[in-house]
This record gives structure tokens, sequence and C-alpha cells, in this order.
């Protein structure tokens, strides 16, 4: 039985805001929690109106708060947005305040425009190549601290919260295996180097302290409902996001729609097709043959399901048939 997570990108809906997107987000997690979900990860992304998750720490202490057992993380902390230590001090505090429970998913990407990069860092380097250096030393910190140690992450030293490295090309892969770190690969996006990027990954892990054999998790979209006629409504929502993406229009997520022939060209739909291919839309047993069969094409240890949809009780639900699929409830 393969395990189920969740990404959640604490939506903003047309019509919302983001305190509504915080409860619904709680309120997810305390349901995901009770159908045996193992984690529940939340994503730093910038300048989105429809994303409410950018302070992804505090929202994580939102969430960890409001439940007990299931394990809440970064899907994830864009790294090089941050000093290596700022990221050590705040998972620091979150691991002390809830003690096992904590994870540290890192991405190389800003999560957001290059105009917003620039801002968030204050500075005009926008490339990732530090990233390598960055994980090590944010390892480091948490670590017990070495004999004259001059910088230490208090809270944080000693802790070892769970690094995970997330990715959707060869390079993290490639690190992740280096370091004997878990990898996530984000398949619900960016599909095209998933294979690939899991057999480099298992043919070149190097075992580590914190991990003796490899661990992979794949990213997939999943859009249930009742019916197939009502699941692919509700996939209307997603699909209109991606389209006013690519647009340059980023905004709060729609509503769903009867059809969107008239919303996108030929050229739109073909690409957000081709970035969303391995999102699963139906009824429960077409998601059920779905998930099992992307589970055993991709042979990976655990699926992190994302699911943007509207309104939120059908989220609930699309999460639940979910559950059931794989027998989790």
């Amino acid at each position: 039985m393969v395990a189920l997570s969740v990404l959640d990108l604490a939506p903003i809906v047309v019509g919302g805001s983001a305190a509504d997107a915080f409860r619904n987000t709680l309120d997810l997690a305390r349901h995901v929690e009770r159908w045996g979900f193992t984690r529940y990860w939340l994503a730093e992304h910038h300048n989105m109106p429809g994303v409410a998750s950018a302070a992804t720490a505090v929202v994580i202490a939102h969430v960890a708060a409001g439940t007990s057992t299931i394990r809440v993380g970064a899907g994830g902390v864009m790294l090089p947005n941050h000093a290596p230590l700022v990221i050590a001090e705040q998972f620091g505090t979150l691991e002390s305040l809830f003690p096992g429970r904590i994870d540290l998913g890192l991405g190389r990407a800003p999560g957001t425009d290059p105009n917003t990069a620039r801002a968030l860092r204050r500075h005009s380097a926008l490339d990732a190549d530090t990233f390598p250096d960055d994980v090590m030393e944010l390892q480091a910190y948490f670590r017990e601290p070495a004999p004259g140690q001059l910088i230490r992450a208090v809270p944080g030293a000693g802790l070892r919260v769970p690094i995970w490295l997330l990715g959707s090309s060869l390079f993290s892969a490639q690190l992740a295996a280096a370091l004997g770190l878990p990898l996530a690969f984000a398949s619900h996006f960016a599909p095209d180097l998933l294979h690939h990027a899991l057999q480099v990954y298992r043919a070149q892990f190097k075992p580590s302290p914190t991990l003796s054999a490899p661990y992979t998790m794949a990213g997939i979209g999943v859009c249930a409902a009742d019916t197939a006629s009502e699941a692919r409504r509700l996939f209307t929502s997603i699909q209109m996001q991606w389209v006013n993406l690519r647009r340059g229009r980023p905004g709060p997520l729609h509503p769903p729609v009867d059809t969107l022939e008239d919303f996108w060209t030929p050229a739109e739909r073909a690409g957000v097709d081709h970035a969303l291919r391995y999102a699963v839309v139906g009824a429960p047993e077409a998601v059920a043959r779905g998930l099992h069969a992307f589970a055993s094409d991709t042979g990976v240890d655990e699926l992190m399901i994302t699911a943007q949809i509207h309104d939120h009780a059908a989220r609930l639900r699309s999460y639940e048939i979910a559950a059931t699929a794989v027998n989790l409830s």
C-alpha cells in the first residue's frame, strides 16, 4: 500500500480571503489526519494572489497546532530566498514546538517571478548555484554543535529536522542521491523528467546517517467526485488557473465552469494538458485505477496529492475518495 500525503497551496478563491484559506487548510488537515494520510505539506510562493502560504513556516505552525499526529512540513521552502541559518531557526522552532512531526522540503527555484525574487533577496543574484552548499550548511545547523562553533541555530542545533529535496529536473535527483536524502518530484506540474529523475536518484543513491536506502515521493493532481462529469467540471478551476498563470495574470482560484471552449486557445489547452498529464480526474473507481497505475508505474514510496478545487466541501470529498481508493480509510 503506497502512502498518501497532501500538498496544499492554501488556495485563495474568488470571493474568499486569505483568512478563509487558512481556515480551510486547517479543516482539510484535520480531515486527512483522520483518513490516514502521512504528511501535510505547504508550499512557498510569493506575489501569487491565489496562494496564501507565502509565510510557509507560520502556516505550518497553524496546521501543526490544530492537529495531533500527522507530519506537517514545507513542500517546500525555496532555499535561495533565505539564509540557511534563518530556516534552521524557523524549523528548529517548529520541531521544538511539535517534536517528531516536522518535515523540511527544500527547493532551488524562487517560487515567484524575477522581480519579486529580487524584492525577497534584496540583491540581484537570481541563480541557484549555491544551492548544494546552502543545503549542506543547513544540515550542519541541525547537528550537535562542534566545540568552538561560532554560529549556532537556537533552536535548531541537535534537532536533526528531516530534510527532503524537491525537484522537477535531474539536478535535485542527483543532489539528493549524493547527500543521501529523500526525493520529492514535482510531477503534478512538471511531468517530463519524472521517470529519468527517479532512475538517476535510485542508481546514484549513497546511504547517509539519516537514510539507508532511496525514498521517493511523486506529486500528483487528483480531482475526484462522485460522478465523472462533476469531477471534470471541478477540474476546470485548476485548468483556468494554469492558463491565467501562463498569460501572466495569476489570480484567485475561479469557480468551475461547464465548458472551457471559449476560454482557451488550442495551444493553451495543449500546454495545460501536457503539464497536468498525470492528473487523475473522475469518479471513485476511475480514481482508484489511476492512483494504483501511477504508483505501480513509478514505484514511488509515497504519493503527494494536490487538489486545487474551488469549493471546500468538494475538495474534502476529493481527498476522502483518494483515501478510500488506496484503502487508507
